[in-house]
């Protein structure tokens, strides 16, 4: 990515706004900020670009659900965070249907706030590289450019780092350590948890949840494996192991 990234945020909360604008200045992005839903189905497309775009989920009108697709109606392709006072997994599986890459809610810290956009940036990045390819294995379809993970052409309602764990998994061919699933959420060396390797209980849990949401699309779902003592593995048709 050439240049600050470029980030809209959609907030009509100005107090709210004024502060994660600040927050995000300091941290080294540039913001445009757009305090109305109608301003911003005006204003957006004629920006010269939009890396991410930050929506509130309560705005006046309607909900940054509907304006994400108006967005998408007219255009825009940035990925796009859901930020939101209302911690249910309810909102949260709303806004990653309606193609949110991410859902967040405003009681987290800027810190986490921070690290979710750093993922998105990396995966959307403007530099140059060639992106991932999209992976088909079996009943799953992973497409990187739009952080969506399909099982038998259904939508999969995962979280930016629930994506990302499960294409570390489908694209290895053997086994994949905690610390290297981990690393994928957090970054090389991270620690987290009680003790060196306290990450694994984080990793467990994470597991845990992906393996549930493919549950819910496909009840005899089982490609996710466990390796004792040192991570998992993405099998087609294997039995299901416990995380």
């Amino acid at each position: 990515m050439s240049g600050e990234p470029m980030l809209v945020v959609v907030e009509d909360d100005d107090v709210f706004a004024k502060v994660l604008i600040n927050n995000l200045a300091g941290a080294g992005f540039s913001a445009t900020h757009f305090d109305r839903p109608e301003t911003a189905i005006a204003g957006v497309p004629a920006l010269p670009r939009a890396d991410l775009l930050i929506l509130d989920w309560r705005l006046p009108a309607m909900t940054g659900v509907d304006l994400l697709d108006r967005l998408r109606k007219l255009g825009c392709k940035a990925p796009a965070l859901l930020l939101t006072s209302h911690d249910d997994v309810f909102y949260e599986e709303a806004a990653l249907e309606a193609g949110a890459v991410d859902f967040i809610s405003k009681t987290r810290s800027f810190s986490v706030l921070r690290k979710r956009i750093e993922l998105v940036l990396a995966g959307n990045r403007r530099d140059g590289a060639v992106p991932a390819a999209t992976l088909k294995r079996g009943s799953l379809l992973i497409e990187p450019a739009i952080h969506q993970a399909k099982w038998n052409d259904s939508p999969v309602s995962l979280t930016l780092g629930e994506f990302r764990v499960t294409e570390r998994l489908a694209r290895a061919h053997g086994d994949v350590s905690y610390r290297q699933l981990y690393d994928v959420l957090k970054g090389e060396s991270f620690i987290a948890g009680s003790g060196s390797e306290g990450y694994r209980a984080n990793v467990r849990t994470l597991v845990k949840r992906i393996r549930q949401k493919f549950c819910d699309v496909d009840g005899q779902f089982s490609s996710i494996i466990s390796v004792p003592g040192f991570g998992y593995r993405w099998r087609e048709g294997a039995p299901d192991g416990q995380a």
